[in-house]
C-alpha cells in the first residue's frame, strides 16, 4: 500500500477483511492515513514521528519533567526539521489510539495496570517507586498509555510504508513518561509501563513479525526490557550502558535464560566512554549479532543520558554521536529488516544536550549530515583498553 492514497471505502475493506481472516484490526486506520500519495521519491517519508510531551505529568525538581518534551520540540524548529520545512520527507502522526489495558497486560500484570489506574484516578501526585523516585500525577496513566499507543502506531506506520523496492521510513515517539525500567509487576526508574516491550508484541501479533531485535543505547540498563524477555528466543536485547550505574543489573554474565538464553546481550562500558566506545562496541559486538539473528524490525530505547552534559551518569556521548550511531542502527535495519526501525524516547536530562541529540537522531534518519561542531579535545580520555577488554570478553561469551 506504500504511495497509494487510501479511501474510506477502501479502508474499510482492509478493515472487514483483516475482521474475516481473524486478524485483530486495531490502528489501522493509523497506519492507512500516515500514508501520503507520493509522486516523486523526493517526496517519499523518511521519518514518522509522533509527539506526545506529557506537560501534566510533571514534578517539582525531579530531572524526568515536563520540560524534556518541549526541549526537544523547541530544538527542532530551531533545526528546522519539522513537516513545514521538509514537507513530505518528516510525517507528524497525530490520529492514532491510545493503548487498551490489553495491550499494557501483554509485558505487565494485570493487578499494577489496574491499580496504576485507581491510584492515578484519586487526582494526586504520588510517588510509586522510591528507589530512583518515580511519581505519578492525576493524567499519568492517561499520559503512559499514549505513550505505548504511539509506539504501537509507528510500529504500524513504518510497516504499512514498507515496500519491495525501497526500505520503510523509520519511526521517532518523542513521548513520556519513559518505559525501559518498569518491570511485569510494577513502575521503576521513572517508567510505567514499557512501551518498547508493548511495540515488540504487537509487531509480533499483528504484523506477524517474528523476530525482533530492541537496542537499548540509554545510560542505565533497561533492567525491565531485559526481563520480559530474557527467557524469550524471538526477541533480541542488546543494551549499552554505563557499568556501575543504576539500577546495578546488566552485567556481561547476564545472557537469557532458558529457550532465550543468549538473546539477552549486556555490554557495561567503563566510565568516561564516549564516541569511539559506543562505536567499536557497535562495529564489533551489536551489528554482528544482529546479522546472526536477522531481525524483521529494529525497535530502540533512545536514551540521551549518556551524552558528555548529562548530570546523571558519566559518559560522554557527543550530540553527533547520536547521529553517527543512527546513521548505523538505520543502515542496519534497512539491510536486515527492509529498513523498519522505531525508536523510543527514553532518559536524557540535560536540556541542552536532549534536545541537540534528538535533532541529530532525526537528521541522521532523514539522510541529513550532523551540524554539531563540539570539539571533542575539550573531553576527557577515554578508557580504551578497558573497552578493549570488554569487547573481547563479550565475543567470548556470545561467540560473535
Amino acid at each position: 500500500m506504500h504511495g497509494v492514497r487510501i479511501t474510506r471505502t477502501e479502508l474499510a475493506w482492509l478493515h472487514s477483511t483483516l475482521q474475516s481472516c481473524g486478524k485483530p484490526t486495531r490502528n489501522v486506520q493509523v497506519a492507512a492515513t500516515a500514508l501520503q500519495p507520493l509522486s516523486t521519491d523526493a517526496e517519499r517519508p523518511q521519518l514518522f514521528y509522533i509527539s506526545t510531551p506529557a506537560p501534566s505529568h510533571d514534578r517539582l525538581g525531579h530531572p524526568e519533567c515536563a520540560a524534556r518534551g518541549a526541549a526537544i520540540l523547541d530544538a527542532l524548529q530551531a533545526n528546522k526539521l519539522t513537516p513545514q520545512a521538509l514537507p513530505g520527507q518528516l510525517v507528524h502522526m497525530t490520529d492514532f489510539k491510545k493503548a487498551t489495558a490489553d495491550d499494557i497486560c501483554a509485558v505487565h500484570e494485570r493487578s499494577y495496570v489496574l491499580g496504576l489506574e485507581k491510584l492515578a484516578a484519586r487526582g494526586r501526585d504520588d510517588i510509586v517507586d522510591a528507589g530512583a523516585p518515580t511519581y505519578i500525577t492525576s493524567t499519568s496513566f492517561n499520559d503512559a498509555l499514549q505513550a505505548a499507543g504511539a509506539a504501537m502506531a509507528l510500529v504500524d506506520a513504518v510497516v504499512e510504508g514498507s515496500s519491495a523496492s525501497h526500505p520503510a521510513p523509520a519511526g521517532f515517539a518523542i513521548c513520556r513518561p519513559p518505559g525501559h525500567h518498569a518491570v511485569p509487576k510494577g513502575p521503576m526508574g521513572f517508567c510505567l509501563f514499557g512501551s518498547i516491550c508493548i511495540a515488540a508484541k504487537h509487531a509480533q501479533q499483528f504484523h506477524g513479525l517474528k523476530r525482533v531485535m530492541i537496542f537499548d543505547f540509554d545510560v542505565h540498563h533497561g533492567n525491565g526490557t531485559n526481563d520480559i524477555f530474557y527467557g524469550d528466543k524471538d526477541v533480541l536485547f542488546v543494551s549499552t550502558h554505563q557499568q556501575g550505574s543504576y539500577p546495578g543489573t546488566g552485567k556481561l554474565s547476564e545472557v537469557g535464560e532458558g529457550d532465550g538464553e543468549g538473546t539477552s546481550i549486556n555490554l557495561p562500558l567503563p566510565g568516561d566512554s564516549g564516541d569511539s566506545a559506543i562505536m567499536a562496541v557497535f562495529d564489533e559486538l551489536v551489528g554482528p549479532a544482529a546479522q546472526r539473528f536477522k531481525p524483521d524490525i529494529i525497535l530502540v530505547s533512545a536514551g540521551y543520558d549518556a551524552h558528555w552534559r548529562d548530570p546523571l551518569a558519566t559518559l560522554q556521548m557527543r550530540s553527533s554521536t547520536y547521529h553517527r550511531l543512527t546513521s548505523k542502527i538505520k543502515a542496519l535495519a534497512d539491510e536486515l529488516a527492509g529498513g523498519r526501525c522505531v525508536f523510543l524516547l527514553e532518559g536524557g536530562y540535560d536540556l541542552q544536550g536532549l534536545g541537540e541529540s534528538v535533532s541529530e537522531t532525526f537528521r541522521a534518519l532523514l539522510g541529513l549530515e550532523s551540524v554539531d561542531g563540539f570539539n571533542a579535545d575539550l573531553l576527557r580520555d577515554e578508557p580504551t583498553d578497558k573497552v578493549k577488554r570488554l569487547i573481547a570478553e563479550a565475543r567470548s561469551i556470545h561467540s560473535l
